[in-house]
């Protein structure tokens, strides 16, 4: 197959398509995990709830600085939970305009059971990853050098815009 995959035939130009493949891959796979389980939970909702376990309440801005993911992405995650019964919200006394979101009881219930899930979920990714000793640490020196500076701004450098 790899000999028809035209990314890999791309190398560094289809970088992104590869990673946006990928997460994609893993993404379906592990709603597929959940769906097999029978557990009403999506991929993306164990980061919020382990922040509101570490944190015990936060509000969405607060969520989505941690994770550094756009404001709108976090209020979809979030609103999808509510709906499922794992968040709590409450205005906040102070600001009328901000929520304070906290796990609900039914989470909290479940917490022990997704744990299971999620540390086999993180083995797998360890059985994945296990040929890239590395990988973390190049994955996170990627997100700093885009961090300093933009993909834009070094791609319009390139271009001597």
């Amino acid at each position: 197959m790899d000999n028809k995959d035209f990314l890999k035939e791309l190398e560094l130009m289809a970088l992104i398509s590869r990673i946006k493949r990928l997460g994609d891959d893993l993404q379906y796979s592990t709603k597929d995990f959940y769906k097999t389980l029978q557990v009403d939970i999506e991929p993306n909702w164990s980061i919020i709830f382990l922040l509101l376990k570490k944190y015990d309440t936060l509000t969405i801005t607060e969520i989505s600085e941690y994770l550094r993911q756009s404001h709108p992405a976090v209020i979809k995650v979030i609103h999808k939970m509510k709906a499922s019964g794992y968040i709590n919200s409450v205005t906040d006394e102070k600001d009328s305009r901000k929520q304070i979101l906290s796990l609900s009881d039914k989470a909290i219930k479940a917490f022990p059971e997704f744990e299971n899930y999620w540390n086999a979920c993180e083995e797998t990714m360890k059985e994945i990853t296990a040929d890239c000793p590395h990988f973390l640490q190049d994955l996170g020196k990627i997100e700093q050098k885009v961090q300093e500076s933009s993909y834009k701004e070094r791609t319009l450098k390139n271009l001597q815009l």
